[in-house]
This record gives structure tokens, C-alpha cells and sequence, in this order.
């Protein structure tokens, strides 16, 4: 069992990483972390003597003052290796650094010059060492105009605004998914410094095309777009992540009724997958799991029910109600715990889709009950 640290856990990349770990817990054990701990120094020391491995993400990238970003980000540096000199602790120690390293800018010359200290500190001290060069990174819950261009885009989209593209630069991305991946296979390893590479390169306006039809076929439309690639199924998760859930949910469908009865476009697709159903007796409750890739739709056909959502780590609690009579459905976004409850007086009939096959060794399907 492994306990990490991750300073900056409340921001993007901490709560991916984080959120990720609490995924393996017969592997990995979480130490507490607040940001406060730097105002701290007895909190601070107590902190790192806890950890096997601390990835170090807290930095500060915007401010109005160059010259606060560089001495925000080297005493930050600092106060961790006092705090681990002090108390005689060695863990291996994970830096996010950036591709700004190669850049005349203060945040990329405060990521160098940590990089560079934490590096003195390990061959003083014998003790493990990584430096990661991230490129741009973007995915769900992200900060928009904070985090990426990408978050920016998405919640103008879903939001009515108009995008607008300062530089229409070809920029190499790699989604937050796959950096977490990378950080735990770099956890599982000793290592110096680590160049992550990017996944995908496109041209600002290409992305801003796709997250453009993403608006015109799903949010006006209802149609799940083409995912053929991991790129687009992370943009297009990432695209939703930003939608404002008790405005579009639950989504009516068009009845088509003459004198023989009514026909329901259900689900249109510019992809593939897997579409199921399922009967629920009174009463029963299905679901309380959730996803961090699988795109997935319910979509109820008879009876009533009521779904709920949460994103985990959060209290709020989405509720929608859905009826047969006038039928409806809702996706569910990733990272948010699902469920939903026969609520009516007889048998729910239940549609689903999911954008990939079921693979029970691979079902990313994660247990966690909406309310406790």
C-alpha cells in the first residue's frame, strides 16, 4: 500500500489524479492534503512525513505580477524540501513541470528552477526523483478561461457564447485521462526527468469545427456525434462536462402519432456501440455506479421513473423525473454517480446506450450510491 500526497488536489489535474487513486484502494492510500498546509509549517512536516510519494502540482500560473508567479512557485518548492529535510523524509518526490520550460516566461522559469531544486534535494538525500514536462492538458472541469482553451470553447458553446480564436496555432494536447495514467505508471517506477509527449496535435479552428458540431447535432439535436478516435470521445466528454444538466434534462423526444399509434425516434447515432433495455419492478432502484469514459444514455419508453445524479466528491444531488406518456431521456456525464428508480405504478421499461461494448474486464463501471 502505497500513501501519496498530491499538493494541489483540489485543482484540475490534483482532482483527476485524485479521484483516479481513490479508484484503487487496495492499492493506494490518499493523505489528506489543504492548501493551507503552506501557512503551516507543523501541518506541512506532518504532511510529508506521512507519504511514500508526493506529486507536487500546487503552482500558481496567472497573476498580474510575472514576478509573484516565479517567487510564488520556488517558495512553494522550498517550503516542501524544508519540511522534508527537517524531518529527515525521502519520498519519491513528482514534479509537474510544463513545456513553458522552453519558453522566457516567469511560470515556465519558476517550473524549471523547482525542477532543479527538487533534483539537488534528491542527490543530497538519496531519495527518488521525477520530473514530468506536461504539455497542454485538457479534459472535464476544467477552468474555463483558466485551465485551456478547450474548457473555454466548451462553456462559451453550451452556454450561447460566441468563441473567438486569438492564434490559430497547431498545439500538441494530452487529456487528463491519459496524464494520470501516466503519473501512476510513474509512481509504480523509479525515473529523473520524464518528457510526456502529447496524444493528439490539431489546429485551434479543427477543434473549435468539432466542438461546433458538437452544439449543432447533440445539444440542438439530440445526436451523439462520431467518436471514432480517443480524441474525439475525450472532446466530446469534455464538450458536455460544461452543459448546465437542469436545463437540458431531461430532453423530450418528438412523438410521431396518427391513428395507429406513436413512433419514437429513440437515439440517433453518428456511431457506434451497444443499446439494451431493461424492466424494473415498483419500487426498485438501478444503477448508484458511474463512469470516467463511457458515454451513456437512458432513455424511458414506459412506466415513470425518477433519475439521479452526483459527481462524486460533491453533495449536490440532480433529480429528473421521466414519464412514458411524453418520453424522454438523459445522459449521464462521466465521474457523476447515477441512478434510477421505478417511481410509478407499474413496470418501467428502460432503453439504454453506451458508446462501447460491455467488457467485464474492462467495464469501467464504478460503485458508489448517489445518496448515503
Amino acid at each position: 500500500m502505497k500513501r501519496i500526497g498530491i499538493t494541489g488536489k483540489s485543482g484540475f489535474i490534483g482532482m483527476h489524479l485524485s479521484n483516479n487513486i481513490c479508484l484503487h484502494k487496495d492499492k493506494y492510500e490518499l493523505i489528506e492534503f489543504e492548501d493551507s498546509y503552506f501557512q503551516n509549517e507543523e501541518q506541512l512536516k506532518s504532511f510529508v512525513k506521512q507519504c511514500d510519494v508526493i506529486v507536487h502540482l500546487a503552482a500558481l500560473n496567472r497573476h498580474s505580477e510575472p514576478n509573484e508567479i516565479l517567487k510564488t512557485n520556488i517558495r512553494l518548492v522550498e517550503q516542501l524540501i524544508e519540511a522534508l529535510e527537517t524531518t529527515n523524509s525521502k519520498p519519491h518526490i513528482i514534479f509537474s513541470s510544463s513545456t513553458q520550460e522552453e519558453r522566457e516566461n516567469a511560470y515556465g522559469s519558476s517550473k524549471k528552477k523547482g525542477r532543479e531544486l527538487f533534483e539537488s534535494w534528491a542527490e543530497r538525500n538519496n531519495s527518488k526523483f521525477t520530473g514530468l514536462i506536461i504539455p497542454n492538458v485538457f479534459g472535464p472541469f476544467g477552468v474555463p478561461f483558466h485551465n485551456s482553451f478547450i474548457s473555454t470553447f466548451a462553456y462559451q458553446l453550451t452556454h450561447n457564447q460566441e468563441p473567438k480564436i486569438e492564434i490559430d496555432a497547431e498545439v500538441g494536447l494530452i487529456y487528463v485521462g491519459e496524464l494520470v495514467k501516466q503519473i501512476l505508471s510513474v509512481i509504480e517506477k523509479d525515473g529523473k526527468i520524464e518528457r510526456l509527449y502529447e496524444t493528439s496535435r490539431y489546429k485551434v479552428s479543427d477543434i473549435l469545427k468539432l466542438m461546433e458540431s458538437y452544439k449543432l447535432d447533440y445539444l440542438d439535436k439530440a445526436v451523439i456525434p462520431e467518436i471514432d478516435t480517443n480524441f474525439k470521445r475525450n472532446l466530446f466528454n469534455t464538450f458536455r462536462s460544461y452543459i448546465d444538466l437542469n436545463d437540458h434534462f431531461p430532453f423530450y423526444y418528438k412523438l410521431n402519432s396518427d391513428e395507429r399509434g406513436t413512433f419514437v425516434e429513440t437515439m440517433k447515432l453518428h456511431t457506434g456501440g451497444q443499446v439494451s433495455y431493461s424492466t424494473t419492478k415498483l419500487g426498485i432502484t438501478r444503477g448508484n455506479h458511474f463512469h470516467t469514459r463511457k458515454i451513456e444514455r437512458f432513455a424511458v419508453i414506459k412506466g415513470e421513473a425518477t433519475i439521479k445524479m452526483r459527481k462524486i466528491n460533491t453533495k449536490e444531488i440532480f433529480k429528473f423525473k421521466l414519464n412514458g406518456d411524453d418520453p424522454s431521456f438523459v445522459d449521464m456525464p462521466i465521474w457523476f454517480t447515477h441512478n434510477i428508480t421505478n417511481t410509478g405504478n407499474s413496470e418501467l421499461i428502460t432503453m439504454f446506450w453506451t458508446n462501447e461494448f460491455y467488457d467485464e474486464k474492462d467495464s469501467d463501471t464504478f460503485f458508489e450510491k448517489v445518496e448515503e
